[in-house]
């Protein structure tokens, strides 16, 4: 049997299907299933006949049925950048975290977990993802440190699972993130507030040396991340931290241009303040370092921003369908 946990979130709902498309029939799904607002994500997946389990119970659940479990994958997560509670992020994504490690070491099962390029800061320190610079990262907000203060924990370990992979998703977009609101994808917002009013607002440069849409980001699209995820189903040769990402940063200008034509409709773009709210930990610039992926054996070409954006505004958007 396979674990997800956050299986009705964005992320874990398309892992989910994934290994349901690849033959797996036997998955357990784990999240807060009284957030019922996510529940379509896991609609018309008839091939899923493991359990279902509540968030709050997993824990007890994995102690008492670790020997039907052939992997973790261990997705589950507060991701709302904008919070502000460090208990939350303490409880849900260090401690929670530690427990299902624990049980995946004491009973030898593959583990992957979510880490998160959040954890990378403002960029200073690059986007290398060798375990060495781990301890010089300082993210800017609390879901960041919460991540980072996770893959810190993890490397300190004398004893682990059989194989054990931390990936570092850079801007993750795709089906599926209907429910995410103001944490959801640039594509999402691009392509509700073009359908609505037949423009964009981007987000003005506050940062000397940037022309306002010229904040570049590592954006990949999430097909290529659930594919990353079942590579390591069956390759664990080699555990540790890996990128997540394309390799290559791209302008919100890019972004918003391609949903504009995937969408058929003539570019018309305007400007606005960045909120203050995220305006001081905001990120100008992220690229995710691959070599370390590839160097595990990872072969496969990444999605281009404009091939990922069309499949998800013409397939998925358009027909308010998910994966």
């Amino acid at each position: 049997m396979i674990v997800v946990t956050g299986a009705l979130g964005f992320i874990g709902s398309c892992l989910v299907a994934e290994l349901g498309a690849k033959g797996h029939k036997r998955i357990c799904v784990v999240d807060d299933f009284y957030k019922d607002y996510k529940n379509a994500n896991l609609d018309n997946k008839p091939f899923i006949i493991g359990d279902w389990v509540h968030r709050d119970i997993f824990i007890q659940w994995f102690k008492n049925n670790y020997a039907a479990v052939d992997m973790v994958y261990h997705l589950g997560a507060r991701t709302d950048t904008a919070e502000k509670s460090k208990t939350i992020f303490k409880e849900l994504n260090l401690e929670y975290s530690k427990e299902i490690w624990k049980i995946c070491t004491q009973h030898q099962i593959p583990m992957v977990y979510a880490s998160s390029a959040a954890t990378y800061g403002d960029g200073k320190n690059g986007y290398n993802d060798s375990h060495t610079v781990v301890s010089k990262l300082k993210p800017l907000n609390a879901y960041g440190d919460s991540k980072n203060d996770f893959d810190k924990w993890v490397l300190k370990q004398k004893t682990a699972p059989p194989f054990w992979a931390g990936l570092k998703f850079f801007n993750v977009y795709g089906p599926n993130e209907y429910h995410k609101k103001r944490m959801a994808s640039v594509v999402f917002h691009a392509y509700n507030q073009i359908k609505a009013t037949g423009e964009m607002k981007l987000f003005r440069s506050h940062k000397k040396g940037i022309k306002d849409g010229h904040q570049k980001r590592d954006f990949i699209y999430v097909m290529d991340v659930v594919n990353v995820c079942h590579f390591f189903l069956k390759h664990q040769k080699t555990s540790g931290l890996f990128n997540l990402g394309t390799g290559k940063a791209r302008t919100f200008l890019d972004l918003v241009n391609a949903t504009f034509k995937a969408m058929g409709v003539k570019p018309k773009i305007s400007y606005i303040d960045t909120p203050k709210d995220i305006r001081k930990n905001y990120q100008y610039f992220t690229e995710a370092k691959m070599t370390k992926l590839k160097k595990a054996g990872y072969k496969t070409k990444f999605t281009s921003l404009e091939d990922g954006v069309k499949e998800y505004v013409k397939k998925y958007l358009v027909k308010g369908k998910v994966y």
